[in-house]
C-alpha cells in the first residue's frame, strides 16, 4: 500500500478491550511507511500500556491536554497540525458521545476539534449498546460532520455475545486510512511540477544557485500522484527519491529547466512551478578554475530565461500556478507576479530566518484572480495536498466557465 508512505497518522486509543488490537494496527501502519503519533486515553491505559504503544511507534506517547513539556514543543495546536489525518481505534461508546457533543475535556477529543485533517473513528463496544438510540443518534450527528465511521463489524464480542460492535481487524483498517489518500479529483489530467534549485556555473568547480531543498514540489508531486493524475517531475539537483509513479526529468540550468518544460508544456493540463529557478547567469563561464589573486572578483550576469512566463504566454497554456518566495511585501509581490505574468494562481510564502527553505514545513498564501486562500504553517505535505485541492477546484471552474 504505497499510499501510506510518508503520511502522518495520529492514532487515537480509547478506552475498550479491542485496545489490544490497536498495537497491530500500529505495527502495520508503520510497516507501509506511515509516521504514527499515538495519543491514548486514561481509560485505554488501562487496557493496554503507553510503554508498549511508545516502543511500535518509535515516538513518545501522548496522553495529558496539559502538558507543559509538550506545550513548548508539539503542544495539541501543534499536533492537530502535524496530523494528516486522526484514526481512533477503538472508538467507545464513550468517546463517541463526546466528539458528537463537542467535548474538549481531553488531548483526544481536543485534538477532533482543532484538526482541520479527516478524522476516522473505529466503533468498538457491546452490541446493546451499539443498538442503543443514543449511540445511534451521535453516530448520526457525526457523520454530517463528514467524519467517516469505519465498521464496526459484526460477530463474536468480549462479553460473549454475537452482534454488531466489533472494532475492524487491523488490514481493513489499513485499507481505509490508504483509501482516504487517494482520490480521483485529477484523473486523466497531466501535470507538469518543477522543483528544487537550479544552477548556473561559474567555473568547472563553482556555481550560482540558492537554498531551495526541493521538497514543496516533490511534495506537490506525490499530491498530484495521488490525486490521480500522470505527473512529470522537471527537477534540479535535490537530494531527495523521486517520488513513486513520477516520470522525472533532470535538469541543472535554468536553460534545461525552460527546454525541458516546453517541450512538454503544450500537452499539459496544468503547469505547478514550484522550482526556485536562478535568475541571472554568468556571461562567461571560465573554462579552468578561477584562482585567487585580487581582493575582489566581478562576475558580468546575464538574465535567465522566465520558464514561468514562458508556459503562461503559450496560445493555448495549461492551467498555470507560480510560486513567490518573499523576504517582503509577501501579498502585494505575489499579486504583482499573478497579474504581470498572466498567471492563473499564484502561491506565496516568506523565506528567510528559518522559513520554508530547508525545513519540513511551511505556510502559503494562493491567490488567483478574484479570490485568495491561507493555509497556515503544517508539514509540506499536508500542505502540498491542500493545494492541490485548491488548484484542482480552480481548475475545473475556469473550464466550466469557459463550457459556458
Amino acid at each position: 500500500m504505497k499510499s501510506l508512505a510518508n503520511k502522518r497518522i495520529l492514532l487515537g486509543v480509547t478506552g475498550g478491550i479491542a485496545a489490544y488490537k490497536s498495537a497491530e494496527l500500529l505495527r502495520r501502519l508503520r510497516e507501509q511507511g506511515a509516521e504514527v503519533q499515538v495519543v491514548m486515553t486514561r481509560a485505554a491505559c488501562e487496557f493496554i500500556t503507553p510503554l508498549t504503544m511508545q516502543a511500535l511507534a518509535g515516538r513518545p506517547v501522548c496522553m495529558e491536554l496539559l502538558d507543559h513539556d509538550n506545550e513548548t514543543g508539539m503542544g495539541h495546536i501543534e499536533l492537530a497540525r502535524w496530523s494528516d489525518v486522526i484514526l481512533i481505534a477503538p472508538a467507545t461508546a464513550n468517546f463517541i458521545a463526546r466528539l458528537a457533543h463537542g467535548m474538549a475535556d481531553d488531548l483526544l477529543s481536543t485534538l477532533c476539534l482543532a484538526t482541520d485533517a479527516p478524522i476516522m473513528v473505529a466503533p468498538a463496544m457491546n452490541r446493546q449498546m451499539w443498538c442503543n438510540p443514543a449511540t445511534q443518534a451521535n453516530i448520526s450527528t457525526i457523520l454530517q460532520r463528514e467524519i467517516n465511521i469505519l465498521g464496526p463489524g459484526d460477530g463474536e464480542q468480549a462479553c460473549g455475545e454475537r452482534g454488531p460492535g466489533r472494532m475492524l481487524e487491523p488490514g481493513q483498517l489499513l485499507q481505509a486510512v490508504g483509501a482516504i489518500f487517494e482520490n480521483a479529483m485529477l484523473a486523466g489530467k497531466h501535470i507538469i511540477v518543477t522543483a528544487g534549485p537550479t544552477r548556473e556555473a561559474i567555473d568547472p568547480v563553482r556555481y550560482i544557485s540558492n537554498r531551495s531543498s526541493g521538497k514543496m514540489g516533490y511534495a506537490i508531486a506525490r499530491a498530484a500522484v495521488e490525486a490521480g493524475a500522470a505527473v512529470t517531475l522537471v527537477t534540479g539537483p535535490v537530494a531527495l527519491p523521486v517520488p513513486e509513479q513520477v516520470s522525472s526529468v533532470k535538469v541543472n540550468t535554468a536553460k534545461e529547466m525552460h527546454d525541458a518544460v516546453l517541450s512538454s508544456a503544450g500537452s499539459a493540463d496544468i503547469f505547478i512551478a514550484a522550482a526556485a529557478v536562478t535568475d541571472y547567469r554568468c556571461q562567461d563561464v571560465a573554462e579552468q578554475k578561477i584562482k585567487k589573486t585580487g581582493q575582489s572578483l566581478s562576475l558580468e550576469l546575464e538574465r535567465n530565461p522566465d520558464v514561468l512566463a514562458a508556459v503562461a504566454s503559450l496560445g493555448t497554456p495549461p492551467f498555470t500556478v507560480g510560486f513567490a518566495a518573499e523576504t517582503e511585501l509577501l501579498k502585494d509581490n505575489a499579486i504583482r507576479k499573478l497579474e504581470d505574468k498572466g498567471l492563473d494562481m499564484i502561491a506565496a510564502n516568506l523565506v528567510g530566518d528559518g522559513l520554508a527553505f530547508e525545513t519540513d514545513d511551511n505556510a502559503l498564501e494562493v491567490f488567483w484572480p478574484g479570490g485568495s486562500l491561507s493555509l497556515p504553517t503544517a508539514p509540506k505535505e499536508k500542505l502540498a495536498r491542500q493545494l492541490i485541492h485548491t488548484i484542482a477546484r480552480n481548475y475545473y471552474e475556469k473550464h466550466s466557465n469557459k463550457a459556458h
